[in-house]
């Protein structure tokens, strides 16, 4: 499989980034992974690397819904704000664990490449690069 140039993770939680590095390392997916621990810090990264089409810009980014400081609905709202080239061609995959009526419904209205329910999964991420980027991982 052709791997992503890049990918996002953005997690409140250690344990959570932890795990679900190994997982896209143990898959291959990218060999350049950008972790950030709040919106804001995803926010600076998408900032200082897709000002510009490059490789460092990620093609995923996989979103936490709850974060302290800034939470993925506040990172959203300022990511459609930002004048970036490659805006459009970047995924963003929210993840939560909260399936409440009203964040699903939320979620749904936004303009997003899908919501998961955490843990990621290899399952899960199969589907997001099977439905966004035409690739499957091997069996």
């Amino acid at each position: 499989m052709q791997k992503l140039s890049c990918a996002l993770l953005v997690d409140d939680d250690q344990t959570t980034n932890y795990l679900n590095k190994l997982l896209i390392s143990r898959l291959e997916i990218t060999d350049k992974l950008l972790v950030a621990l709040n919106g804001q810090e995803a926010l600076e990264l998408v900032k200082t690397h897709c000002h510009e089409a490059t490789p460092d810009c990620p093609a995923l980014i996989l979103l936490d819904v709850k974060m302290p400081v800034m939470d993925g609905f506040q990172f959203l709202e300022a990511y459609n704000e930002l004048p970036l080239p490659e805006k459009d061609a970047i995924i963003i995959v929210m993840l939560t664990t909260s399936l409440h009526p009203q964040d699903v419904d939320r979620v749904q209205r936004l303009n997003i490449g899908g919501f998961l329910n955490k843990p990621l999964t290899r399952e899960k991420l199969n589907d997001v690069l099977k439905n966004h980027f035409n690739r499957q991982l091997p069996e």
